[in-house]
């Protein structure tokens, strides 16, 4: 088992061995064991808060090994409005219920919930069940790596 614990830079050399397809909340684990989308069993350990992004490339403990990392597609609600405001009113209500929101300027995007696609649907907005990418943001305190 291959155990992966730096994160390579963006304009690194080499090539992917292996690519590890993760939801929104499994590129929070920094430290946990997976399977490849080729089979093989993997263990990150990272340090501890680190929250992977698609495209990252992890190291192995050797440096030999490298294993790409992609957001699994995932059910989501992808919520619309008829006007920018409306947008931002349900992010507003949806971040004073600490929910996990990807934010566009088109959509927001959160993890499925009943109770909140009720609120939603009252508000007026738009709510569409999908699977998809999940890219929820990571909070403005939160230290991570930027590729931009």
């Amino acid at each position: 088992m291959f155990i992966f614990t730096q994160i390579l830079p963006p304009d690194a050399s080499g090539v992917s061995h292996y690519t590890l397809s993760l939801t929104a909340d499994d590129r929070t684990r920094s430290r946990h064991r997976f399977t490849t989308e080729e089979g093989e069993t993997v263990s990150l350990n990272l340090p501890r808060g680190t929250i992977l992004q698609h495209g990252d490339r992890l190291a192995s403990e050797t440096g030999e090994t490298v294993l790409l990392v992609t957001a699994k597609p995932e059910p989501i609600f992808t919520v619309t409005a008829h006007n920018p405001l409306d947008l931002l009113r349900a992010a507003y209500h949806l971040g004073n219920r600490h929910v996990s929101l990807e934010i566009t300027p088109d959509y927001l995007r959160l993890s499925p919930d009943s109770v909140l696609k009720s609120m939603l649907q009252q508000m007026g907005l738009q709510v569409i069940e999908e699977i998809a990418p999940f890219f929820p943001e990571t909070g403005a305190y939160h230290h991570h790596h930027n590729h931009e």
